[in-house]
């Protein structure tokens, strides 16, 4: 990190932050808005999901906070920040696929909910805003417009009405019912909500309610932000 800069801070780029609850379209509109802007893009819900992965992998007792907090020191993790060239490595495993499934999604609760994993995982984002290639770069996931990025140029909370976003995972996770998917959902939504608020826009954030708009009317709702930020 620079010397002078507040905390949060990042380097000279324009960043948008995207937060939201999970369904809202936070990954796909994000990507589609940075590839339409020339950005990098950052996906922060992969890495909470690779270092779950990883502690599965590595037989860590979920339930026991020291020993997922110590899963940190061997998580080797690599993302694509190219739009067009999106990937999630663990040790030079490439697990984008294997991130995705029910049993990692389960455990995902287990990791975010602990304050010492989140710290050191908003330091990863951080490096790896820092890192991005191109002028600006575009990070959604939790908290990202109040903890990983509060400087950001843009910032942006995308929500949409609970039934639509229970439709829209639902038609994302085919390896389970819609009334299991809709129900690891609202877990997930429940888990978040008491170590973050994703539902409420904090002073200078933008609210984008995508719940009457098309995937393309929201990409291009994101990118006129962006472009007006730069007017």
């Amino acid at each position: 990190m620079p010397a002078g800069l507040p905390a949060g801070a990042f380097v000279a780029k324009f960043v948008i932050a995207v937060d939201g609850p999970a369904g809202s379209g936070k990954s796909s509109v994000s990507r589609a808005a940075a590839r339409a802007l020339g950005f990098g893009y950052q996906d922060t819900g992969a890495a909470y999901r690779a270092l779950a992965w990883h502690a599965l992998q590595q037989g860590v007792d979920l339930d026991d906070p020291v020993a997922v907090v110590a899963a940190f020191d061997s998580f080797d993790y690599a993302i694509g920040t190219d739009p067009d060239d999106y990937f999630v490595r663990v040790g030079g495993v490439d697990v984008t696929d294997a991130i995705r499934t029910p049993e990692v999604t389960a455990a995902v609760a287990h990791i975010a909910k602990l304050p010492e994993v989140r710290a050191k995982l908003v330091s990863l984002f951080r490096k790896v805003m820092r890192m991005a290639d191109g002028q600006g770069i575009i990070t959604e996931g939790r908290d990202i417009t109040t903890v990983v990025a509060p400087d950001a140029e843009v910032r942006i909370l995308l929500t949409a009405d609970e039934s639509v976003r229970m439709a829209r995972r639902s038609a994302e996770v085919t390896t389970q019912s819609a009334e299991e998917t809709s129900a690891a959902l609202a877990r997930r939504d429940a888990a978040d909500a008491k170590v973050v608020d994703f539902m409420n826009a904090a002073d200078g954030v933008t609210t984008l309610d995508s719940t009457d708009l098309d995937f393309d009317q929201t990409v291009q709702a994101v990118v006129d932000l962006a472009r007006s930020a730069t007017n």
